[in-house]
């Protein structure tokens, strides 16, 4: 069976572009992506589009991807469009991988492409609010608040204010009932928002790209306790892609910088209780990616994880086997997790900075990746980096996410 590589990938900077359409979004990273390949839309023998504001924001429910290709001069191929909420761009890089690996095509395109920012901001946020079963939606709230039970905020403590999303209270249920299982603490999330604000100072295509340190993370704004605003990731516009290609394709096109995909792979959860974090739908995906790929967490030598809060990363570096279960928070505080440690992750600045266009986010992870094992990453850039794994999550099912995509990748030679 054939093997899988990257041979080109394209992204444009997150943040906001009121004077860019999700077209003109579109073509900008897909033809740096080709550029970066030197192939041609006639090349590309399948496609698959992200994108999960459009339909909400613009009322294009249908067949974005066709039109926003067609127009780029995509012609008679497959294309399919692609949503599993922030999870979205790296699902349908897996639909890109795996028609490859049966065979079905030589070269294809996955590409996520979102605008989220809109004159009334209430239409920007209810987009999150179809992220979470709506016939379930008081429960499933319930069930998150009680998980952190018991951990209360102090009696000094600001009280949040101003429009937020709604996952910014699932993000604080899930660290909530971290700080009570294993003793992080607000501060332990702020090191993680501090080292990521401090990586995007090196990224120009992130959204933010100021440094903040851990006592103005504290400081900030409060948005849903113990989360303040500098944990959060903004809302955004932007685009990524990837071209995808067989052994036999990379044969002819002859390709040294391209970068192999050692597993792509989805996963939903299982039944559990909160405790059994073994079961955790991230760790059961991400063991799963390791034994196809023949790696441990040990062989990883940088990740991009899903930090659409700083809780996240705590979470997922865990739920990766990067550090014990309880250490995520203080792996950041020892400098473990920068760049120059031991692990570092989210060297383009994360969620958090880079900016979290939801239908763009995945592949803006795999573009970072694939710059970094190139060695292409400028003043970011992880030194050695030969093996590196992405996590993007998508939703809410009961009290964990309801869809994880793991990819790992291995660097040219590797």
């Amino acid at each position: 069976m054939t093997n899988v590589h990257v041979v080109g990938v394209g992204m444009t900077p997150f943040g906001r572009h009121l004077d860019k359409s999700v077209k003109q979004l579109t073509a900008l990273a897909v033809n740096e992506a080709l550029s970066d390949c030197g192939l041609t839309p006639a090349d590309v023998e399948a496609a698959w589009f992200s994108n999960t504001t459009q339909g909400v924001l613009e009322g294009q429910y249908l067949v974005p991807g066709e039109i926003a290709l067609r127009e780029m001069g995509f012609q008679g191929i497959p294309m399919a469009n692609v949503e599993n909420a922030c999870a979205s761009a790296a699902t349908a890089f897996n639909a890109a991988f795996t028609a490859i690996k049966a065979g079905q095509c030589d070269i294809a395109l996955a590409v996520g492409s979102d605008k989220m920012y809109h004159a009334d901001k209430a239409r920007s946020f209810e987009i999150f609010d179809g992220a979470i079963d709506v016939h379930d939606r008081e429960a499933t709230f319930a069930r998150l608040n009680a998980l952190g039970a018991g951990m209360e905020p102090p009696a000094d403590a600001k009280l949040p204010n101003g429009q937020r999303s709604p996952f910014m209270d699932v993000y604080a249920s899930w660290a909530r009932f971290h700080m009570k299982t294993f003793g992080t603490t607000q501060r332990h999330l702020a090191a993680v928002a501090a080292k990521n604000h401090q990586h995007s100072t090196r990224n120009p295509k992130s959204q933010y790209r100021n440094a903040v340190s851990v006592d103005e993370v504290l400081a900030a704004r409060p948005v849903s306790w113990p989360l303040t605003l500098p944990m959060c990731s903004p809302i955004s516009d932007g685009a990524a892609a990837a071209i995808l290609v067989s052994d036999a394709m990379l044969a002819r096109i002859g390709k040294a910088r391209a970068v192999r995909v050692a597993a792509s792979l989805l996963g939903t959860g299982i039944d559990r209780e909160p405790e059994d974090m073994e079961n955790h739908i991230t760790r059961r995906a991400a063991t799963r990616a390791y034994g196809l790929a023949g790696l441990g967490p040990e062989d990883m030598d940088l990740a991009e994880v899903h930090d659409a809060n700083a809780m996240g990363e705590v979470q997922q570096i865990e739920n990766l086997g990067l550090v014990p279960f309880g250490e995520g928070g203080r792996a950041a505080e020892r400098g473990e997790t920068a760049i120059g440690g031991r692990i570092p992750v989210n060297p383009s600045g994360g969620l958090e900075s880079k900016g979290h266009p939801i239908g763009a986010t995945g592949l803006g992870q795999i573009t970072e990746l694939v710059e970094q094992l190139r060695g292409e990453s400028g003043p970011r850039q992880v030194e050695g980096a030969r093996h590196a794994i992405a996590e993007n999550g998508g939703g809410v099912y009961r009290f964990e996410e309801a869809i994880c995509a793991i990819t790992i990748l291995a660097g040219p030679g590797t």
